[in-house]
């Protein structure tokens, strides 16, 4: 599988050959073949995002291939529908809302023990060294970024389903440390100043201080501009910073972009 690097465009699409919001893959070649076999139609996927549209264009880009069982927007919601329909494979994005805080890691260690067979692929449009080892020690089985082509998704589906382990390749060493157990980017599990931001603060504060514009931020989290910047004027008031440059600093300095 190959990394399609992190372009981002506008309308709620993730361009350059990724998955759009209608759930269309841009890539002219990134093409499934038309005859897929039962018993690859036969592999049932639930899928947990938070992200509505996202969401959508996710399972409408798979029903060709799988059986989609379920979905769910938040970690109570996905607990109980894995639970419920015991699928094949979980394509999990990281920050998900609800429970005690822990996103898809919290889904993954309350889910397991209540479908074991399953397997769990994230898919999320963070890449920082701690979302990757939270869930790989959690439990999952591979892990993308939503910048992944619709050909590439369902072959890693297929894949995991498998029994094999999947990542983006500029995540290989991220994933390495997360299974030595070492530390990743010598960053501190625990940061009080960033656990005072909500998810979805952290996903808008780490594209930012990335150099994304308000509204390429927009574009990738499918929210609006206007939803941009409350985040990041919440942002900066809790960090007590002042403007992007001393965000991109202070992201900087505890290697979580």
């Amino acid at each position: 599988m190959t990394d399609m690097g992190q372009q981002r465009g506008g309308n709620g699409h993730i361009t350059d050959g990724a998955l759009c919001a209608s759930g269309t893959d841009t890539t002219a070649d990134a093409t499934v073949d038309d005859a897929v076999p039962t018993a690859e139609r036969a592999i049932r996927v639930a899928v947990v995002d938070d992200h509505e549209v996202f969401r959508a264009g996710v399972i409408a880009t798979l029903q060709p291939y799988f059986t989609i069982v379920g979905q769910a927007p938040d970690v109570e919601g996905s607990i109980a529908m894995i639970a419920d329909t015991l699928p094949d494979v979980v394509l999990l994005d990281v920050h998900v809302p609800g429970g005690e805080g822990g996103g898809g890691a919290e889904i993954l260690a309350k889910s397991l023990p209540l479908s074991p067979r399953s397997a769990f692929l994230a898919l999320s449009v963070s890449d920082s060294p701690q979302d990757v080892g939270a869930v790989i020690r959690a439990g999952a089985r591979g892990y993308v970024t939503k910048t992944i082509t619709g050909h590439d998704l369902v072959s890693s589906i297929r894949q995991v389903h498998e029994g094999y382990a999947v990542f983006s390749p500029k995540l290989a060493g991220f994933v390495l440390s997360a299974f030595q157990g070492t530390p990743l980017g010598d960053t501190p599990v625990h940061d009080d100043e960033l656990d005072r931001l909500s998810a979805r603060e952290q996903e808008v504060m780490r594209l930012i201080a990335r150099g994304y514009t308000y509204k390429e931020v927009a574009s990738e989290l499918f929210i609006s501009i206007k939803t941009v910047e409350t985040h990041m004027s919440s942002v900066l008031r809790k960090l007590q910073l002042s403007n992007r440059t001393e965000l991109t600093r202070w992201a900087a300095d505890r290697r979580i972009v």
